[in-house]
């Protein structure tokens, strides 16, 4: 795993503070799962609904086409893989 990249960001995963994702939400029957760093796990489940990443985000190329995954993807690839910090949810993601 320590050489492996993180399929959103592009870092080395490292060993702390990874997921795993499902592109297709476990909810809509997805099976397949990705290593992934946490940070950015969360970023995709606060910034969209299982709906949306159903049918709109189930793939990487997708998900790093969105403008606030393209902003956080920016930001994030300044950081060191094993950074943490807790997303907050988004209040436009609240009101659907």
């Amino acid at each position: 795993m320590s050489d492996a990249l993180c399929p959103l960001c592009g870092r080395p995963l490292g060993k702390l503070h990874v997921d795993r994702h499902h592109l297709i939400p476990k909810t809509y029957k997805g099976r397949e799962q990705f290593d992934i760093h946490k940070i950015c796990h969360q970023k995709i489940h606060s910034t969209f609904t299982e709906h949306e990443l159903f049918k709109s985000f189930h793939t990487w190329e997708a998900l790093r086409q969105h403008d606030d995954i393209r902003a956080f993807i920016a930001w994030v690839a300044k950081k060191e893989p094993s950074y943490f910090s807790r997303n907050v949810r988004s209040n436009n993601k609240k009101k659907r």
